[in-house]
């Protein structure tokens, strides 16, 4: 029955690949499926009876109070003028030349994409939103898509992102099974060191990425710069200054701990809200479409979580989370090269599912056997996140690609897009090989001991088929 759990999850991945349902459902489905398999088997159905339970302190979980809090935010951001007034700005301050504003586009990727949620949603948004700027910049067509797909997937390692968020959450799950199988006394990670961690990284993919925009524009920087349709205003100019130090200042609360993730993302929302309603965004009707949007947003990201929660039983009463344990155990090498192995597997699966559904379904599979190896779990969950990126990225089947194929109409070749995104594949290669062979570039900010960070470990009865539930946040 283990090794019909494996044959569950390519069934997972080839339905949301190819039937175009929503990813809850196929998950749904196939959590029915394994469960009467494991009934037909012999299993009794009283052990199901544990996914009501599981449901519950799921849900109570505070952290996932965040996530119809940055829903809203993506869709308060869509419909102000942030994103126009903050590329005119960086135009305006940038040395002229060709690269100006394709490095304006990443950064404005950086500060956006955090807010959109999913890999999917950004590229929307940021196709919607950085595309027609870089067009009226004279940026060729290969150059925007290649730009939009990076950008698109920023929101994977920028914090304090809803990937890192949920991301944090699983990783706390999986790390207090992995120290309660080794026994050890390990401080159990929380959604805070894991952003921490992926600060350093992402701010060396940033750097990565922009010199390596310069480089790969700098033949043709002697170009005059194409002059915008419409300067930047003055209302704009400020509409920039206080968006930035805004965004700004909330990371750096975040990140040094003062605000919760729950108690930023409220202020964000908050302060966009009351934006919107100041500027006239939400007369008439826009008000219910926002709202309406925001519940469907929120509502498929929960329905998505209660499904891989339900698949996740499943798997569990299957045995396959023993199975994949035993053969991490088996691994011959060091933990640097079991984390390689496990990290391609990981990567393989985000071809064809996006960084939620490699969260929620195969992280809490694989994480923590793979923890009892490599148990430093800060390292490991950003190794997981720029993995994801790569993936997304790599031609010719990454999903930050076909998601940017779907939202931008006009035809590249194929030669022609690769050839744009190979600056910016070498720097998050590079970026991925530095935090692989140093670790320590994920605890360069490492938190201090304080009453609501304490390093304990944390034990819980197991009942069977099941797993502890997620600490309040």
């Amino acid at each position: 029955m283990a090794v019909f759990g494996l044959t569950l999850l390519l069934i997972v991945g080839a339905g949301i690949a190819l039937t175009g349902l929503p990813a809850f459902l196929v998950i749904v489905g196939a959590s029915v499926l394994g469960a009467l398999v494991a009934m037909f088997s012999g299993v009794a159905p009283d052990v199901f009876s544990a996914l009501p339970l599981r449901l519950g302190a799921l849900l109570e979980s505070d952290l996932f109070q965040a996530i119809p809090l940055y829903v809203l935010m993506g869709a308060l951001l869509n419909r102000l003028p942030v994103a126009d007034a903050l590329f005119r700005a960086a135009i305006a301050v940038a040395p002229r030349g060709k690269s100006a504003p394709l490095v304006a586009g990443l950064w404005l990727g950086a500060l956006l994409g955090p807010m959109n949620g999913s890999v999917g949603a950004s590229a929307t948004a940021l196709a919607r939103a950085l595309a027609p700027r870089l067009a009226e910049a004279g940026t060729p067509p290969a150059r925007r898509r290649a730009l939009v797909a990076v950008a698109s997937t920023l929101g994977v390692v920028v914090p304090p992102s809803l990937v890192l968020i949920l991301l944090g959450d699983a990783m706390l799950s999986a790390h207090t099974i992995a120290v309660n199988a080794t026994g050890s006394s390990a401080r159990i990670v929380n959604t805070q060191d894991v952003f921490r961690g992926a600060l350093i990284p992402a701010l060396l993919f940033l750097g990565a990425a922009t010199c390596a925009i310069v480089f790969s524009t700098r033949e043709t920087t002697r170009d005059p710069l194409q002059t915008p349709a419409r300067k930047i205003t003055r209302g704009e100019i400020a509409l920039s200054f206080v968006t930035l130090v805004a965004l700004i200042g909330l990371l750096a609360a975040v990140a040094s701990g003062a605000l919760y993730v729950v108690e930023a993302s409220a202020t964000g929302a908050l302060a966009l809200f009351v934006a919107a309603l100041a500027s006239g965004r939400l007369g008439g009707g826009a008000l219910e479409k926002l709202l309406a949007e925001v519940m469907a947003g929120a509502g498929a990201l929960f329905a998505l979580l209660i499904a891989a929660t339900s698949l996740t039983l499943v798997l569990r009463v299957l045995g396959t989370d023993k199975l994949v344990a035993a053969w991490i155990a088996a691994l011959p090498g060091s933990p640097t090269e079991v984390a390689l192995i496990a990290l391609a597997a990981i990567g393989a699966a985000a071809f064809v599912l996006d960084a939620f559904e490699i969260i929620f379904v195969v992280v809490p599979i694989v994480a923590p056997p793979l923890l009892t190896r490599a148990p430093d779990a800060v390292w490991v969950s950003v190794l997981i996140l720029l993995t994801l990126q790569t993936s997304f990225l790599l031609p010719p089947f990454g999903y930050a690609l076909m998601a940017v194929q779907s939202a931008l109409p006009d035809q590249v070749a194929a030669p022609k897009m690769w050839r744009a995104l190979a600056p910016y594949l070498f720097a998050q290669m590079a970026t991925l090989a530095a935090v692989f062979a140093f670790p320590a570039l994920t605890h360069l900010r490492d938190p201090a001991t304080t009453a609501r960070d304490a390093p304990v470990k944390i034990e819980y009865p197991k009942p069977p088929g099941d797993e502890p539930p997620p600490l309040k946040f």
